[in-house]
Order: C-alpha cells, then structure tokens, then sequence
C-alpha cells in the first residue's frame, strides 16, 4: 500500500475524485445533487485520459502541461466508449453501475502503473503538477510589494474573472434545460411488442396487455388508468403517482362483458383527478364472440 508521501499530488487528486465520483453516484441522497454532474464530467472526459499518458509518460520532459491537458481529454474521450464497447459484450451490458466500475477500474490501474513508473526514475526526473509553487507564484504577483497598486488591482480582476467564468460554465452544465412537458402512454401485446394486440376475444375470455407510462411533465404527476368498451369502464380505475423520468409498466387483464363486432377498447388516462376528459387516450378496435375458439 502507498501512504500519501509516495503517491505524487496529481495522482493523489485523481484517485480522491474517483473516489468522490463513485460515493455521489452509488448513494442515493447524493446522487440526487448537482455534485453529481460536477463530478460525473471529468470522470468521463478528462481523469481516465489523464491516468493513461500519466502511465505512458512518466518522465517530466515526455511531455508539456498544454501536452498532457490536450492528450488528456482526447484519449478519455477514445477510451471511454472502448470500455463501453468491451461492456456491451458482457453479461453487465451498458448500464451505470457497470460503466461507473469500469472506468474506476481503468483509471485507478493507470494512477497505480503510474505511481511505479514515477518511482523508477531518479529524484526529481519525474513529472510532477507543482500545486504549492503554483499557488505560491500566485501569491507573489499579487502581493508583491515591487509592484504597482494598478498592476495588483489588474491582477486580482483578471483572477475574479477567471473564477467567475469557471463557475458560471460549471451552472450552465449543471442546470438541466426545461424542454418539452409530455407524457408518454403506450400499449404492448403479450411479447412486449407494439403489436400482435388480441382483437378477438370470446365471451368473458381474458387476454393480457401491457399498459406503459412514462413521466416527462418534469413534476410529480398523479395519474390515472380506466380501460372502457364502447364507452363503458371494464377495468377498476387504477391510481399512480409518477415523478419527472420515472415509467410505469402494468399487465392488464381484458375480460369483454358481451358480444360485439367493432367495438372500441380503449385504454383512457386521467392526470391529477380531472375526471371530465383523459388527458392521452388509446384504442384498438375489437371483436367478441359467444362460440368456443371465436365462433
């Protein structure tokens, strides 16, 4: 194991955010904030780039600061959708938790080459993110005595600039942008298809669909299913509340209460208690026979 002496500041600060990126995905009160998104974007864009040229370079003249920054964000922006590529092939598939261990994986291995890699090469050889001498550079230009008031003043403004910029960026990404308010209400046969609905029952024969629903209101919503045949409720009214991007998939049971040809079934869906018209209604159009096997 290494202790925080031997572990470079660079590669240090990477594996603390992989760290911070995992614990803001995987528990729940946490993911539910904007550090989530602040977090997720580097873990994606920038640290696994930034592991791999750590690992491949090790030496300080390999490469340049402008050099590695750049080689940064283009390897990761390559090597992400790999990993997502080799995933696809395996009993995981592209999901989040998958995905999230993947590129912790890749990119803690990287820092952990990288760390050997470092300690091979004579003192001061390697390369090395100098945060306290940059700090302390910082800290000269403002406040140093030799220069003008006007010039210090420039300075600070310019570093407030900077900073607000930085953060009115990290708003704009953070800030989800309201687009359309919809609701998505579907239907599925037995094979969980668009199609193949049962249009031809017999008498008090049940057949099964699968009614969906999807939240896009970006709002809680309180819904409700009524299923009617030829204007009359066959199915007891069934009540969900749904939040932004939630769905909700239910198999019901159709039992046609008498005989008909071309009767209308319709699958009808009320919001939040207005009972005088469904706000999005479906139908298929049905045949109902008193004879054993539709006769």
């Amino acid at each position: 194991m290494f202790d925080r002496k031997t572990i470079p500041g660079d590669i240090l600060t990477v594996i603390i955010l992989v760290i911070l990126t995992a614990v803001f995905i995987v528990i729940p009160p946490l993911s539910n904030t904007w550090i989530r998104t602040v977090l997720g974007l580097p873990m994606v864009l920038f640290l696994p780039g930034y592991a791999l040229i750590a690992a491949l370079f090790p030496h300080r003249d390999d490469l340049d600061g402008i050099e590695r920054t750049a080689l940064s964000f283009g390897l990761s922006i390559a090597v992400v959708p790999l990993l997502g590529l080799g995933l696809n092939y395996t009993p995981w598939g592209i999901r989040l938790a998958p995905i999230l261990v993947t590129i912790s994986i890749f990119t803690l291995g990287m820092c952990v080459i990288a760390v050997y890699r470092r300690a091979e090469l004579p003192v001061g050889e390697s390369f090395s993110v100098p945060f306290t001498a940059a700090l302390h550079s910082l800290h000269q230009e403002v406040f140093a005595h030799e220069r003008s008031r006007l010039d210090r003043i420039l300075t600070v403004i310019l570093v407030l600039s900077l900073l607000a910029s930085v953060t009115m960026l990290v708003y704009v990404i953070v800030t989800p942008k309201q687009g359309e308010k919809f609701t998505e209400f579907y239907i599925l046969g037995p094979g969980e298809m668009a199609d193949d609905y049962p249009v031809r029952f017999n008498l008090s024969e049940s057949r099964t669909v699968i009614v969906g629903v999807v939240n896009h209101e970006y709002a809680p919503v309180d819904y409700s299913l009524d299923i009617a045949l030829d204007n009359e409720s066959i199915y007891p009214r069934q009540q969900m509340v749904l939040v932004h991007n939630q769905t909700r998939e239910e198999s019901v049971t159709i039992i046609p209460p008498a005989i008909g040809q071309d009767m209308k079934l319709e699958f009808l869906l009320y919001r939040d208690g207005n009972y005088s018209a469904p706000y999005r209604d479906l139908h298929v159009w049905i045949d109902v026979t008193g004879g054993i096997n539709g006769s």
